[in-house]
């Protein structure tokens, strides 16, 4: 079990930073922090790229395994004996 626990913490450590790391990256809908780091100098083209979307869906996976070893954490901590 504490195989297992390892593997779950690095891949929750691991999956938190890429996942701070994509929503930095989205381009922001006006004001905050994507303005200070120059999302707010480009321009609108209305729609979103083949990139944003592809982007989008990155996040979505690595949120889905960041909650996933969230998940499996709780559960070996509440099962351990």
């Amino acid at each position: 079990m504490d195989a297992v626990r390892i593997v779950l913490q690095v891949l929750l450590v691991l999956s938190s930073l890429i996942l701070t790391l994509f929503i930095l990256l989205h381009k922001g809908k006006g004001g905050g922090l994507s303005d200070m780091f120059g999302g707010g100098m480009s321009t609108s083209l209305g729609g979103s790229s083949v990139a944003e979307r592809n982007l989008d869906r990155f996040t979505v996976a690595v949120a889905v395994v960041w909650a996933t070893a969230i998940i499996g954490l709780g559960l070996l901590a509440r099962f351990q004996s």
